[in-house]
């Protein structure tokens, strides 16, 4: 019988995740993949990214922003066009592209948009593509490198669900700051799985706001907060005290965890990425980044896979829920 580490070699030579890279991600929380997208792959959901801004419909749109809601969440989006988009393509306009005094846009409609969501990957064919697994099947990318659905094998998922997927636009001069926050607030199981696929369409740099890490906190830092539905559809979205699992099972997980010198905010480690690179993100990690204020974009695809088997709870209380034939489940 193979051990775990030959059985993740082979995995990784598969098109998943091997024994390096799996001790790296349980390590530090994140992982780094070089040129995971081919540079067709790339240039592929690029085109895609432009069609969909330049031919979204403005005389109809809502013009709802997008706001993370700070460090407390507590203005996070929630009108009915961002509640109901979990089966949906829609278009969330960056805060800073508006005249505060008029509320005019001040930019063109597709260098105004902050991020395209959330169900690219059931409605978009090129975004789609990066979920099927089997050769014979349409879409099927053959020199795909860390293949989501053997990428959540390695990572011990039984049945992998994935439930929201979003482009992040990060526009030149008003791409929006992401205070340090975690995966799981937003896209809660009881107990926690969610696992962030990120992948840079464009190089992200210093300089036009990539993510920056902090390392090994997904190990201490709790699920303290959940992003929930107020009542009723119209209703908003609201932050409330986490009364479940704030960590994912495990002896590895605790506050207990947590260096003893505390941790600070110097300790964030930048992860400038070439376009084609995937970042893997645990969802209890701290993350961020900072606001673009150079001259060019930072256009990036994510999508997110929750533990759909194996006793995980995802509940009504959720901002986000499962179109009528529920979320996308990866070894389909």
């Amino acid at each position: 019988m193979p051990s775990q580490d030959q059985q993740a070699k082979a995995e990784g030579e598969k098109g998943g995740l091997t024994p390096s890279q799996l001790s790296s991600f349980h390590q530090n929380g994140y992982l780094i993949i070089p040129d995971a997208l081919p540079p067709q792959t790339v240039q592929s959901l690029l085109n895609e990214t432009h069609t969909l801004l330049s031919n979204f419909d403005l005389s109809t749109h809502p013009m709802t922003k997008f706001s993370t809601g700070g460090d407390t969440g507590e203005d996070h989006v929630g009108d009915s066009y961002f509640l109901t988009s979990g089966d949906k393509i829609r278009f969330f306009f960056e805060e800073d592209a508006f005249d505060p005094a008029t509320g005019d846009l001040t930019k063109p409609k597709h260098l105004a948009i902050n991020k395209i969501g959330h169900y690219l990957h059931g409605l978009s064919a090129p975004f789609a593509s990066l979920l099927v697994n089997k050769s014979d099947q349409e879409g099927y990318i053959p020199d795909l490198k860390a293949r989501p659905a053997e990428v959540a094998k390695a990572l011990g998922f039984k049945d992998p669900q994935c439930l929201q997927s979003m482009v992040i636009c990060k526009q030149p001069e008003i791409g929006g700051a992401v205070p340090a926050h975690q995966d799981s607030t937003f896209l809660y199981t009881d107990p926690p799985s969610a696992v962030g696929f990120w992948y840079a369409l464009e190089d992200a740099t210093l300089e036009n706001g990539c993510l920056s890490f902090l390392p090994g906190s997904h190990r201490w830092a709790p699920i303290e907060k959940r992003l929930v539905r107020k009542d009723g559809e119209n209703g908003g979205t609201m932050m409330v005290d986490n009364d479940g699992a704030r960590f994912p099972p495990g002896d590895e997980y605790g506050e207990d965890k947590k260096p003893q010198d505390g941790a600070k905010e110097g300790e964030y480690v930048p992860g400038e990425v070439k376009a084609g690179s995937l970042v893997l993100i645990h969802g209890n990690l701290l993350h961020k980044s900072e606001k673009n204020l150079s001259q060019k974009g930072r256009i990036i695809y994510t999508f997110h896979v929750i533990e759909g088997g194996d006793g995980r709870v995802y509940d009504e209380r959720n901002w986000l829920q499962p179109p009528k034939e529920g979320f996308t489940r990866l070894y389909a």
